[in-house]
């Protein structure tokens, strides 16, 4: 079987990988979280792609926390930027390869139509920046690469949907921002997206999200409706909400390049969601 070096396994997109995959007769993951791979050691990288010899790596390992970014920027650059170019470079000497994973934060979030991936980036705090880093290394040092921007992300794991449904069980009201605008995305939607590119020869930047988009406050009302919960959502400004770290106003990206070189579709965020929490059965506590 093919092997296939996975990082950041334990995250949502790589347990979402590892469904996608749990079938597969061709592909064997080889699942690595910091704990089996630190991708910032280009010798540890290196050793461990020679021993391996994939026929590709999925790099879904990333420091996200953005509040923390800032305060540890260059910690952020080692893993967001220095692991991504160490991967690339071990792809392209064992001729592997790559799919790595962006985000919308490396735009400047003040944008009035879909962003495409010819639109020029301008990322405006240091998750965005170090993310952006890690793009333009694996486009130095991988030939054979395909990026994938995504944004609003959830699955298996810590992310708002479980928070809003947690939040739920104890407050009758709960307040979220209303003028931030996105794509809710599932986890396995952008798996199912990564699969299909992967046997490809169908090289370059991406940007991978549900269709469709809405407010966090909208996002908000849908999870409640579909869960059945009465918890009253009380549309807020970013102002009021008074994050320590702004983020981007408008995160919608258009996956211009999947409607011009495939015939792949996302699933609307609507349907997408529905799925999600059909099978949804953790406790919210």
């Amino acid at each position: 079987m093919k092997k296939v070096i996975v990082t950041g396994a334990n995250g949502q997109l790589g347990r979402a990988i590892n469904q996608q995959y749990a079938d597969s007769t061709e592909y064997e993951l080889i699942n690595t979280d910091v704990g089996e791979l630190d991708i910032t050691s280009i010798d540890r990288v290196m050793e461990f792609a020679r021993d391996i010899k994939p026929c590709a790596i999925i790099n879904c390992a990333a420091y996200t926390a953005v509040e923390k970014c800032e305060q540890e920027e260059d910690l952020a650059f080692r893993i967001n930027a220095v692991g991504a170019r160490n991967l690339s470079i071990a792809a392209s000497e064992t001729g592997a390869r790559l799919v790595h994973v962006s985000t919308d934060y490396v735009f400047d979030g003040n944008g009035s139509r879909p962003y495409r991936e010819t639109d020029p980036t301008g990322p405006q705090g240091a998750y965005g920046r170090t993310k952006l880093a890690g793009e333009n290394f694996v486009k130095e040092f991988s030939d054979r690469h395909y990026i994938v921007r995504t944004a609003w992300l959830y699955g298996d794991g810590k992310n708002f949907v479980k928070t809003m449904l947690r939040l739920s069980e104890t407050n009758d009201k709960v307040r979220v921002v209303c003028d931030q605008v996105g794509s809710p995305t599932s986890a396995m939607e952008l798996a199912k997206a990564i699969a299909y590119l992967l046997p490809t020869e169908n090289y370059g930047l991406f940007h991978g999200t549900c269709e469709g988009n809405c407010s966090w406050a909208q996002f908000t009302e849908e999870i409640f409706r579909l869960a059945g919960k009465d918890t009253v959502v009380e549309a807020i400004t970013s102002e009021e909400y008074g994050a320590a770290v702004k983020r981007p106003a408008y995160s919608i990206l258009e996956n211009y390049m999947f409607k011009m070189t495939t015939d792949y579709m996302f699933a609307d965020w609507h349907d997408a969601i529905a799925e999600y929490l059909s099978n949804y059965s953790e406790p919210c506590k």
